[in-house]
């Protein structure tokens, strides 16, 4: 068996440099990559214990889209969270004889700490207007309260026809109106959606907003 002939590599080396081939470096701009980072428009916490906020939570971000809104739960932030948006909506449900939420009530010296100004911000509020009707709604007027002392611009108010109760917190006095949308998953699911329906196209228009927006029957 005969030998395999190997080939004669520095002639083939002399032969590559006689061609004039450069083997210069390219610039490594040539390679560079750009990654563009994209950020939610609107930042959107909420408090649950039973599961009816955070429910609600992810229906409005169904609407406006998983890119647009990021949903965050109130017990795994920090201050510093909030920091990244402009656009706030904030979830909060009204326990019993208008308690709040028992991680918003663990939150309640951070959020009073957190810088609001130049912000937009919104809110919804959970309650139940016949058991609780002198105290429907407390929790969000409450934390509207706490974080207009800040000076955000407050968005998302809602009208209070339509429902029967005594007294509320969230109620902005002579306006007819409630400081945020309100929702009871109680009395009226029947009428979630399209309150959803309605407040989000509202403040989609008010937050300035171009991206698509939803409207659902869930």
């Amino acid at each position: 068996m005969g030998l395999l002939a190997l080939p004669n590599l520095g002639k083939i080396r002399a032969d590559f440099f006689a061609s004039g081939v450069s083997l210069l470096p390219v610039p490594a701009t040539s390679f560079s990559l750009h990654f563009e980072v994209i950020v939610a428009q609107i930042g959107l916490f909420f408090g649950s214990d039973e599961g009816n906020t955070e429910r609600v939570a992810y229906r409005i971000q169904k609407r406006f889209g998983e890119d647009v809104v990021d949903v965050r739960d109130i017990a795994d932030v920090t201050q510093l969270d909030f920091a990244q948006y402009d656009k706030v909506i904030l979830g909060i449900p009204t326990w019993d004889f208008g308690q709040i939420q028992s991680d918003w009530e663990e939150f309640w010296d951070d959020i009073a700490a957190v810088d609001f100004s130049g912000k937009q911000v919104a809110l919804f509020g959970l309650g139940d207007q016949f058991g609780y009707g002198d105290y429907f709604l407390d929790a969000m007027g409450m934390l509207h309260d706490v974080i207009i002392q800040s000076g955000p611009e407050i968005v998302g108010h809602w009208p209070t026809e339509g429902y029967e109760f005594e007294a509320s917190k969230a109620e902005i006095p002579g306006a007819g109106m409630f400081v945020g949308l309100a929702l009871d998953e109680d009395q009226q699911e029947n009428l979630s959606a399209d309150r959803l329906n309605r407040w989000c196209a509202q403040i989609h228009v008010e937050f300035g907003l171009d991206t698509p927006l939803e409207m659902l029957q869930d």
